[in-house]
């Protein structure tokens, strides 16, 4: 406690300085309150004049800090006295100037003894002078940032104290750069460089002339690559503005983004100088460039101010108004009475009254729309609406539309990758899906998926960003908080989660045939336990939805959920998780393994199919050390389930506890020991043994990792099984006489391959396999090691693979059985039922299986203890892992 208080003294006592603010907008109001949080005194405030009488958000009387706002600080040139002298008076140290548009003179730029420090959003020398962030983006440049440098007689000239870069998405536009990185971490960065400069530590750098530029105006020109038409329209998105002309008018476009796949059906737009003709599609305007490649721009603006969207060019006509209910009058008011609110310098707000004209900014966008959801809870207006209908009386036309639900999106519009396989036309959905929308990532990179039968790729998918991340949490917080889901009657949420694995049913074999190209299952494997395991699942989960308590303690949902999930049952275990989250009353946001993600986009259509509402089930497939990361870190996240190796969960775990303490459940590694007794049904040990170990290729987390076999049966067990492996089929997962597929991806078989060699070189018997099959594909064989002993790896390690490990002796077998730090699974085969329940009371395993193996019911709680993680999946116990607990007391 002492040290912490010595710590906490320290930096209050840090050196202070007394600073003037000379600047303005919201980024400098955030400085001047990070600065006097630090303990710096700010002497004064110099900002600009109420415009339309509303004053900047740089304010700060109500904290008795001199605030002055002139118009001006110099005439023709020469710097105004009573100005200068104003400024003068409050005795500043130090210049601070956040986004400061006037031209200060430099009698007062080097008046304080430490001078003045500016904030400018570039990485100096590149992109000297105004629009800085504009030109970033239009340049093309691969990384954005921001400098804060001294002051000088220069534009923008003067020795460098601090900067910071990141990358520049291909998708980015002006405010997301701003919103990402410029403004949070410019802000940081201010009060940083302050700090360093009251300590006595701040740098001066000189700026290099090398790489140093100055854009001045350039002329349009449609004629360039698609990407540098691209770059030019985000540049200018959303001030002042990048424009073309079709048919004879100019239309300013707002919204770019690159094509990466295939080109959508639309009505051709002839564009004035552009190579050729645009593309009026359902998704927006495609635009080519010179080297025929595409964009897609989503938003149209007119000469007389009016957005649309760009799918709706070609629509005839304006939409006929609507006649107001008395109740919609009265909800129309009380808008007419948040828009005078915005808009206090109008006088009373007409019909006609502009949002904009009448000196709205961004930020009162974002003011009204969020007004308005607290008034209509429920009602999801987008910041975009606000410029698609600028007048009052647009506004409200728009806002009875969407309160009425006639001015519904049109049908989910889905860009598939197909494929001819397995006697069908299997068309899979390659995108994120985010808010109830399959759409690119933000950053346009896809990956591709192979099929592991023959390492040929099926189809490109989505390579989600952390900005996606962001959107999809936001998605799920929106849809919980605001959306029907959350008040949803339970027995309706029930109704819909039926529905959801009616139409899974309906399309098992299209879902069992992508699970067995993405994952490489056994056709009849995926169609009986990936895929009807899944809709058992939903099915139970469904009836649970109406029957959670809520008696003498509240059971409530823990709001936004992240699931991440394996890839060796890809369905199943995403229906395992999902299933009970969403019976509880969550939304989720779902990564699936970035190597089998395309079952769990095909769900999510039919999720669209099943009446789900958007924002409750968003799926980002890419990286883990990405997404996943993002996801255990992401402070709206509350619980996170998770399935995978127990390195990655324990990483998992660490981040949800550094991040905001989020809830936490894990179904982790294993190996599993299986017990074999003498006086065991021989035929049936030795079938349920094989399966332990072979089902599903053995990528399983509760496969018998290692076989302990009595002595008195060992050799005829092993004859027995090695008669067996001989008989399996290994080949394409796709015949129906199959048994065993291909292992899920090159890395993991390699992987096996490597155990096998360790196991040899320990000193075990390779009695079968050991090797990849010569073929196309990723194929193991069926592989058999005997003689293995207590230290050896493979008697320690998981394999995930089908490679039995089977030890003669059984001495001491308890102790070594549990002499692990895996608690996932165990089973024993015996006909002494007494023998049986003593094995199973004493084994440290989750689950025990007693004279079978595989055998899991969605109404059986599964789930490991040690290191093979906590929490559990499946029956009543996994409700749990979805809910909060709230004790309430109450007096009368």
């Amino acid at each position: 406690m002492l040290f912490l208080l010595s710590c906490l003294l320290q930096n209050y006592y840090q050196n202070k300085l007394r600073l003037a603010l000379i600047g303005q907008s919201l980024f400098g109001q955030e400085v001047y309150t990070n600065l006097r949080k630090q303990g710096h005194k700010v002497v004064g405030v110099f900002t600009v004049p109420d415009r339309d009488g509303k004053a900047d958000p740089l304010v700060a009387e109500k904290d008795g800090t001199p605030v002055f706002k002139f118009p001006r600080w110099r005439i023709k040139g020469k710097p105004i006295p009573e100005v200068v002298e104003a400024y003068k008076a409050v005795g500043a140290e130090l210049n601070v100037m956040p986004f400061c548009s006037q031209f200060i003179p430099m009698n007062v730029i080097d008046h304080p003894a430490h001078g003045s420090i500016i904030y400018h959003p570039s990485i100096l020398p590149l992109h000297r002078g105004a629009s800085a962030i504009n030109w970033t983006l239009i340049q093309g440049d691969k990384k954005a940032g921001f400098s804060i440098f001294w002051a000088d007689d220069g534009l923008d000239t003067g020795p460098i104290l601090l900067q910071r870069q990141c990358p520049v998405e291909p998708n980015d536009t002006v405010d997301s750069l701003y919103n990402r990185f410029l403004f949070p971490e410019g802000i940081k960065a201010m009060v940083e460089s302050v700090q360093l400069i009251a300590d006595g530590k701040a740098p001066r750098i000189p700026q290099t002339e090398e790489g140093a530029s100055y854009e001045g105006i350039q002329k349009k020109s449609n004629s360039k690559p698609a990407e540098a038409i691209h770059n030019w329209i985000r540049g200018h998105d959303k001030v002042p503005g990048a424009w073309t002309v079709i048919d004879g008018q100019t239309v300013t476009l707002y919204g770019s983004s690159m094509l990466g796949e295939s080109v959508p059906a639309g009505q051709p737009l002839e564009i004035e100088g552009a190579s050729q003709a645009g593309v009026v599609t359902k998704k927006g305007l495609v635009l080519y460039g010179s080297d025929s490649k595409a964009l897609m721009v989503k938003n149209l603006q007119f000469e007389d101010g009016k957005m649309i969207s760009a799918a709706k060019y070609f629509s005839s006509g304006d939409t006929a108004s609507v006649e107001l209910t008395d109740d919609e009058k009265k909800i129309a008011e009380e808008i007419r009475d948040i828009w005078k609110g915005i808009l206090s310098n109008v006088a009373a707000i007409e019909e006609t009254t502009d949002f904009f004209k009448s000196g709205a900014a961004s930020m009162d966008v974002v003011r009204l729309v969020e007004e308005i959801k607290q008034k209509c809870v429920g009602l999801q207006l987008q910041n975009e609406d606000v410029y698609m209908a600028t007048t009052f009386q647009d506004f409200i036309q728009m806002f009875v539309r969407r309160l009425r639900g006639e001015d519904q999106e049109e049908e989910m519009v889905i860009d598939y990758a197909t494929k001819d396989v397995n006697n069908m036309t299997v068309k899979m959905p390659w995108q994120c899906f985010i808010n109830g929308k399959f759409e690119d990532a933000e950053n346009g990179k896809t990956a591709n998926t192979i099929n592991p039968a023959d390492g040929s790729v099926i189809c490109k998918v989505a390579y989600a960003s952390v900005g996606d991340v962001d959107r999809a949490v936001a998605a799920a917080k929106e849809a919980f908080e605001v959306g029907p889901w959350g008040r949803m009657n339970p027995r309706d949420r029930g109704t819909l989660l039926y529905k959801l694995a009616d139409l899974m049913e309906e399309h098992q074999e299209e879902l069992a045939t992508i699970e067995s190209i993405d994952s490489g299952a056994v056709y009849t494997l995926a169609l009986k336990t990936h895929v009807g395991m899944s809709i058992q699942t939903f099915r139970y989960f469904a009836g649970w939805c109406d029957k959670i308590q809520v008696q003498f303690h509240l059971h409530g949902p823990d709001i936004v959920c992240a699931i991440v999930i394996p890839w060796n049952y890809p369905l199943m275990m995403l229906a395992w998780k999902s299933a009970a989250c969403l019976a509880a009353g969550n939304t989720l946001v779902l990564k699936p393994a970035q190597v089998t993600p395309l079952s769990a986009l095909k769900f999510a259509e039919l999720t669209v199919m099943a009446g789900i509402p958007k924002g409750v089930i968003n799926i980002v497939p890419g990286s883990g050390g990405m997404v996943g990361q993002r996801m255990s870190d992401h402070p709206d996240i509350r619980k996170l389930g998770f399935t995978g190796s127990t390195p990655i969960g324990k990483q998992i775990m660490k981040s949800c506890a550094l991040s905001n303490l989020k809830k936490v459940s894990l179904e982790l590694g294993g190996k599993s020991p299986l017990i074999i007794f003498s006086d065991c049904d021989m035929d049936k040990a030795v079938r349920m043994g094989m399966s332990s170990v072979f089902f599903n290729k053995g990528e399983n987390c509760i496969a018998a990792g290692r076989l302990f076999v009595e002595e008195s049966i060992h050799d005829e067990y092993i004859r027995r099984v090695v008669e067996e492996i001989k008989k399996m089929k290994v080949g394409d997962p796709l015949d129906r006489s199959t048994d065993h597929g291909p292992q899920n991806h090159k890395a993991h078989m390699e992987k096996l391959v490597e155990y096998c060699e360790v196991g040899m070189k320990e000193g075990a018997t390779l009695v079968y396999g050991g090797k990849q099959v010569d073929r196309p594909g990723f194929f193991m064989e069926p592989t058999l090691f005997t003689d293995v002993e207590d230290h050896m790896f493979i008697a320690k390690e998981e394999s995930f693979g089908p490679i039995m490990v089977v030890s003669s002796d059984i001495d001491g077998v308890l102790n070594r059985a549990n002499d692990t730090e895996f608690g996932l699974a165990s089973g024993v085969f015996t006909r002494d039922i007494n023998k049986a329940m003593y094995v199973s009371e004493r084994l440290d395993a989750g689950t025990v299986f007693v004279n079978t193996y595989n055998k899991t019911d969605v109404a059986s709680p599964f789930g490991g203890f040690k290191q093979s993680g906590f929490g559990k999946d499946l029956g009543e116990d996994a409700l749990n892992e979805y809910l909060r607990t709230k004790a309430v007391t109450v007096e009368y």
